[in-house]
């Protein structure tokens, strides 16, 4: 079999307000956590929840386009790919982090009209490689 597949998606309300920011080359990131909650029934019958956090990040329009619509509560659809990156801290140590790079997104619960997908190609400015193998430039992310 030839090829993989690095494909997530998730639905879930974001915990706070997204954060934009612009890479020293002027390309607009944003950054927001998701939060998506697990539902089962232990053995004794009580009714159990689980929260699981991701870390999303958009870049170009869709990175402009999810900083004016997406706030806290908000419900969105998200589909992407994981990417884990890795820095080194202020000691020395390597620290790694895994996100889901966001290529499409649709808010939920929207007025009439306004629930269309949004893609990260929309016009044109997603980082090149982006959506293929290499990924943006992480040296150029201002977080």
């Amino acid at each position: 079999m030839a090829g993989s597949v690095n494909k997530v998606i998730l639905i879930g309300r974001l915990g706070k307000d997204p954060e934009m920011r612009f890479t020293p080359s002027g390309k607009p990131v944003t950054s927001f956590s998701l939060a998506t909650n697990e539902y089962w029934t232990d053995p004794n019958g009580e009714r159990q929840e689980r929260t699981e956090w991701h870390r999303i990040v958009t870049w170009g329009k869709l990175a402009e386009t999810s900083a004016k619509l997406l706030g806290k509560g908000k419900q969105v659809y998200i589909e992407g790919r994981l990417q884990t990156r890795s820095w080194d801290d202020r000691d020395g140590n390597k620290r790694y982090t895994t996100e889901i790079v966001a290529s499409t997104m649709q808010v939920l619960g929207s007025p009439e009209g306004q629930d269309r997908a949004l893609t990260a190609d929309e016009g044109g400015d997603f980082p090149a490689g982006a959506a293929s193998s290499g990924g943006p430039e992480y040296d150029d992310v201002p977080f």
